[in-house]
């Protein structure tokens, strides 16, 4: 994982203020999103971090992690 299960967890719950506070400033521009669309949009947001956080880091050319120790 590219995230501690702590991190990607404060990440996820920030999602959902982020989400609906997004809804409220595209409709300054005129952008309404119902519900529904809401929903959608949130999914896919978290559905991406979620396949970003799971798959592997990419190691070095030695084999060894790009983390430091």
């Amino acid at each position: 994982m590219r995230i501690s299960e702590g991190a990607l967890l404060v990440v996820l719950a920030m999602l959902v203020p982020f989400i609906v506070e997004l809804r409220t400033a595209l409709s300054w521009f005129g952008i309404k999103l119902t519900i529904l669309e809401t929903l959608i949009l949130g999914s896919v947001i978290t559905l991406a971090v979620l396949v970003w956080a799971m798959r592997p880091e990419k190691n070095d050319t030695n084999g060894g992690s790009s983390r430091p120790s």
